[in-house]
């Protein structure tokens, strides 16, 4: 039980130094980088700002998973992960996922039909199958978690 709490706050101390790291790249990072590759020609004035929000839109979808999955830490520390009180939470997972998928989807269909040079299609196509098997993933993740929440709801009405 030791390693349990030491690997919960191993990762809670994680997920804190992750937030604080994707608050900085969100509202100072991010918004200075696309604007200074603007400045030099690499990216047309009118895509600045969609550029901004989207890559920030990202962002706030793995700020989302960081929270669900402090969360859901809480329920483990609580021995309650199987609840149903947890797939709300699994839930959000997913849905911050199908939705930075969606728009790297989008991204990817935008610039590969105009992109004269294959390396950035070719990285977003890397980033869409990563986050598709983790998207995939988090399923069947979300499907162990179910049975084994009704396992245990069963087991307690036996007993």
């Amino acid at each position: 039980m030791t390693s349990h709490r030491w690997a919960v706050t191993t990762l809670r101390f994680l997920l804190v130094l992750l937030f604080a790291i994707l608050v900085f790249f969100q509202l100072y990072y991010f918004p200075k980088e696309f604007a200074h590759r603007t400045g030099l020609g690499l990216i047309s004035p009118g895509l600045q700002w969609p550029a901004t929000i989207i890559t920030m839109f990202w962002v706030l979808c793995v700020q989302a998973v960081v929270a669900c999955i402090w969360k859901l830490l809480t329920l483990v520390a609580h021995d309650r992960i199987f609840s149903e009180a947890s797939m709300i939470w699994v839930n959000i997972i997913m849905g911050a996922l199908a939705a930075g998928w969606i728009t790297l989807l989008g991204v990817f269909l935008y610039i590969g039909f105009r992109a004269t040079d294959p390396t950035l299609p070719l990285i977003l196509a890397l980033f869409l199958a990563i986050l598709t098997v983790v998207s995939l993933l988090m399923l069947v993740m979300r499907a162990l978690l179910r049975q084994a929440t009704t396992l245990r709801s069963d087991m307690e009405a036996v007993i």
